[in-house]
């Protein structure tokens, strides 16, 4: 019966995997517009005279760190068809994506201090508990 199974299901995961390199090119074709839009960013930057504003700077970098986010969830594609370890991959990402959020942080989103406050902790301390486990699932895999 097991081997059955196994052959049943060999067409669904072959589909699958070729779904999920589908995936990875779509983001490898997001990502490299994504650069293109940096550079634009870029000389924006620079022709208006903005380059030392640091609004600016900062959507720049929200911009970078979004790329980032990118080649880390496409790395877990690739790693998901080659059958690898994805759990690091997807923490990295998850940092990135904390971090992005983190930087990109602005009192005037919140209605109230306290809930700017509430929202500061929870970042930090999703922060946190996302390094501790990066480094944990780090020192198992080495």
């Amino acid at each position: 019966m097991g081997n059955r199974l196994r052959q049943l299901s060999a067409p669904s995961q072959t589909a699958m995997d070729w779904l999920v390199l589908a995936t990875a090119y779509v983001l490898l074709i997001l990502f490299l517009v994504g650069v293109f839009d940096i550079l634009i960013g870029l000389y924006e930057l620079f022709v208006t005279g903005q380059f030392t504003e640091p609004v600016a700077l900062v959507r720049l970098l929200d911009t970078v760190l979004l790329l980032l986010i990118i080649v880390e969830v496409h790395r877990t594609l690739l790693a998901y068809v080659r059958d690898g370890p994805v759990i690091r991959t997807v923490i990295g990402a998850a940092i990135i994506a904390v971090a992005r959020e983190i930087i990109s942080f602005r009192l005037d989103d919140f209605a109230t201090t306290d809930d700017a406050l509430v929202a500061a902790t929870a970042f930090a301390l999703l922060l946190i508990v996302l390094v501790i486990a990066y480094y944990i699932v780090y020192a198992r895999i080495e």
